[in-house]
């Protein structure tokens, strides 16, 4: 399948594509003079236009959220393409579709590569608004999305304000701390180990890939829930469950992701701070005037629950709500009955 001038790794029902009609200036002082956005589409825009419900994507998802969150997408369950209109984008900088250091710079005629541009999380968010206005979409009933997902969700508020009713934050933050950017910066060095991660080639850097993924995974999950699932039941040596499972999860994203596209997605997450030029971050939240639904994984050790408070205390009308899970930050994605039920009561 072919996204913005090079090939999607992989085969995604259902994908549309979207061009800006303009140039699209960047938080950085950088243009793209050419971009597209995919994306997935589900349900039926009412007459009155008030049943949107826009999902916003972590880090290596793409749009085809029935997928990646089947969990909470179905009849009854959050994302009811019955009753709303659902729109989820592929973000900027994602090999999923959307433009990426994998298309082609027009100016050369080759991929962008490492000569893709510094990318923010405001950037994506500019890009995103660009296909809803493209949707005839004037309204949203409800943003959601959990970690990266959260920090678009927070900067669509910022964009649209009263054009956006409800926002549902997931394990997310006001800013990216220091402990994640850390963690970033620890997956880069591994994908610069590899000499071959400047190759255009769509294997360039997936050993690095691989190592970057396994760091990740640290931190996605809990000692916890690899104690209970990844402990040896026999006196081995070698070959631990533990060490497999990262090798596994590292092949999995290697087979569906570009390291070029995680090296600049993990910059850009850096990028996440929604009081810069506003004041700061308390005095940002203070003004989106949003009902916001905020959710924290009491295990989570990536973006813990202390930063999901910080969020309700100065979010004016936030709800907080803390789940028990072993599985920490990627409990988002696993705790679907507890997320729709949450998130259920009080959006009626």
């Amino acid at each position: 399948m072919q996204g913005a001038d090079y090939t999607i790794p992989i085969d995604i029902p259902g994908l549309q594509f979207f061009q800006l009609p303009e140039p699209l200036a960047l938080e950085s002082g950088a243009v793209l003079s050419s971009c597209t956005i995919a994306y997935h589409t589900y349900g039926t825009l009412n007459t009155e236009g008030t049943n949107v419900i826009w999902v916003c994507h972590a880090l290596t998802a793409n749009s085809h959220v029935a997928d990646w969150w089947e969990g909470v997408f179905g009849s009854g369950k959050i994302l009811d393409p019955q009753r709303y209109f659902i729109v989820c984008s592929n973000i900027l900088g994602s090999c999923y579709g959307s433009t990426c250091s994998r298309s082609i710079a027009p100016d050369t005629g080759k991929p962008y590569g490492m000569d893709f541009p510094l990318i923010s999380i405001r950037d994506m968010v500019k890009a995103q608004d660009a296909l809803r206005k493209h949707l005839n979409i004037n309204e949203i009933a409800l943003c959601i999305g959990g970690s990266c997902g959260g920090h678009q969700v927070m900067e669509f508020a910022w964009l649209l304000q009263e054009k956006l009713k409800k926002m549902a934050l997931l394990v997310t933050s006001a800013r990216e701390s220091a402990w994640a950017i850390a963690i970033h910066e620890t997956q880069r060095l591994a994908i610069q180990a590899d000499p071959s991660w400047r190759d255009d080639r769509n294997d360039g850097g997936a050993a690095g890939l691989k190592a970057a993924r396994g760091i990740g995974l640290i931190g996605y999950r809990t000692f916890q829930s690899y104690k209970e699932n990844q402990t040896d039941n026999d006196d081995r040596l070698d070959s631990f469950r533990a060490a497999s499972y990262i090798r596994y999860q590292g092949d999995k994203l290697v087979r569906r992701f570009y390291a070029q596209c995680y090296w600049f997605l993990t910059k850009a997450l850096d990028t996440h701070h929604i009081g810069r030029g506003r004041g700061g971050a308390a005095e940002a939240l203070r003004q989106l005037k949003v009902p916001a639904m905020v959710i924290a994984i009491d295990s989570d050790v990536l973006i813990p629950p202390s930063e999901q408070r910080f969020l309700a205390q100065h979010l004016p009308h936030a709800t907080l709500v803390e789940l028990t899970s072993p599985y920490g930050h990627d409990g988002f994605l696993i705790e679907t009955e507890a997320v729709n039920r949450v998130v259920g009561e009080w959006g009626e």
